[in-house]
């Protein structure tokens, strides 16, 4: 970093223990707006060292203030954090906006949603109930729920605010404390929120912030031995690591790692319905969704009225500036960008067609990190395209024969995140459904992980464990059993 064009640019920094630092050594990563190329500020690139300063932060507000409060206090706090988020919905929605390259009305609508995940743990703080157990004569026996303690939560860069939101509410709400590393690419949102956080009343060291590289920072807290759970989103590579730095330290964690979404349309849908979803599902954030829905399985009696449709509707999308609030921004990195640039060539070098593409406006930046929504149809079932998560607006068509061949189709791939099923018949769409291999299943729509309150999470290399809804709070906490005897 070229520390003469320092005065230029915004200096972000971690938040440990409630103040804000530099790295120890004074090294920074630099802040680019993926809509021009351009840096706009720096943070911190933290290590081992300022990780452990956090997590000792964080264990000793959670022995000794943070303990003290009661889960309706939590829960008070929570909600007024959640109301703060709001109040601030442009500011933190343009810092969003311009911090991954998604469109300003996405930035907002992804605070918006971040408010209410605190409001919904907020509301569920104090209703994280236990239970009694019959047991022998003179014996009471209880099972309670207690806090893991210090959880370690490394966030990605695609929904920056909301991920923190899901996985930071929740674990604050079973009375735990947290330390977040945010994706070095873009999560300036969270030092934000947990700012105003301590604004609302949080004690010092609850819930703390430390940028830096993955294989720096986040491998620092996965491996830290003073962590007693972890939570990350990811790629499943990423994920493995996780996994066995959680098992080293013989802990839980909560991996959701990815997807390839499909949405399986039958003869009998509401073909206008389905349509701008279909579209929605895969442009929404540039394609860079975990549970995008980027397999488009169709009936073959309706397979040509459908891709001719969905042709003419990709070939009208736009992508551009963020601040344009067009159908798609920039892909977050130069490194991103190239990785879906790369798949795009390598299936049409494979011969797969193209059915449509879209645009990048004529006035988008030059070094800004874009590309073209792109339809490919039809697409053999054993090809890369078919099976492997290109993570960006790239969108493949697939016939089927009948409803087991769907269902085959559906499940031949190494994910199992979401599923959308469009069918207007009853019987058929609950039958599919729950032959689905996935952790949530739409039929006659399609969230892309929607709703703050419905539990989300993947199986097969997409992971395991349940963020979202009441769930979650499992997650978060433990159970334990205290048997009385009374005589």
């Amino acid at each position: 970093m070229d520390t003469a064009a320092l005065d230029s640019l915004t200096v972000f920094r971690n938040l440990i223990a409630g103040r804000s630092e530099d790295a120890d050594a004074g090294q920074t990563l630099a802040a680019l707006s993926p809509s021009d190329g351009t840096a706009f500020g720096t943070i911190p690139r933290s290590g081992v060292a300022e990780i452990d300063r956090a997590v000792r932060a964080a264990r000793h507000a959670f022995e000794t203030t943070w303990c003290r409060f009661t889960a309706i206090e939590r829960g008070r706090l929570l909600m007024k954090l959640g109301e703060a988020i709001l109040a601030r919905t442009d500011e933190l929605g343009a810092l969003e906006s311009l911090d991954t390259g998604k469109p300003i009305s996405q930035g907002r609508a992804d605070i918006v949603a971040t408010a209410r995940y605190f409001e919904y743990y907020g509301s569920a703080a104090d209703k994280l109930h236990g239970e009694t157990i019959p047991f022998l004569n003179g014996y009471t026996v209880a099972v309670v729920r207690d806090p893991h303690g210090v959880t370690g939560h490394i966030v990605p860069w695609n929904y920056p605010s909301q991920i923190f939101g899901r996985s930071v509410g929740a674990s604050l709400a079973c009375g735990n404390t947290c330390v977040v590393k945010p994706a070095e690419d873009a999560g300036l949102t969270l030092l934000r929120i947990a700012e105003l956080a301590l604004e609302v009343g949080f004690p010092e060291g609850v819930l703390n912030i430390v940028f830096g590289l993955g294989a720096e920072a986040g491998a620092a807290l996965t491996a830290h031995p003073d962590i007693n759970y972890i939570s990350f989103t990811g790629s499943p590579e990423v994920g493995t690591l996780v996994q066995k730095a959680a098992a080293e330290n013989h802990i839980g964690c909560t991996l959701e790692l990815g997807g390839k979404s499909p949405q399986i349309v039958f003869a009998d849908a509401d073909l206008d319905a389905a349509m701008p979803v279909l579209v929605k599902a895969i442009l929404q954030n540039g394609g860079q969704t975990c549970s995008a829905g980027s397999r488009v399985l169709l009936e073959r009696p309706i397979y040509d009225q459908v891709a001719a449709e969905l042709a003419r509707r990709f070939a009208a999308t736009k992508a551009g500036p963020h601040e344009q609030d067009l159908d798609l921004g920039a892909m977050v990195t130069a490194k991103q960008q190239a990785r879906v640039k790369a798949f795009v060539a390598e299936a049409e070098a494979a011969g797969i067609p193209v059915l449509a593409q879209g645009q990048v406006v004529g006035n988008a930046p030059a070094g800004g990190f874009y590309v073209q929504p792109t339809l490919f149809a039809p697409v053999p079932r054993e090809t890369k395209l078919a099976r492997e998560e290109v993570f960006g607006p790239v969108l493949s068509l697939m016939p089927f024969e009948d409803e087991a061949d769907a269902i085959a189709l559906a499940n031949g791939t190494d994910y199992g995140l979401v599923a959308g099923i469009w069918t207007g018949n009853t019987n058929r769409s609950m039958r599919v459904a729950r032959a689905m291999r996935c952790g949530q299943v739409f039929v006659n729509g399609f969230g892309a992980a929607g709703g703050i309150e419905l539990p989300f999470g993947g199986v097969k290399k997409s992971g395991h464990g349940r963020e979202k809804g009441f769930e979650a709070l499992y997650e978060f906490s433990a159970s334990k059993t205290i048997v009385l005897n009374h005589g």
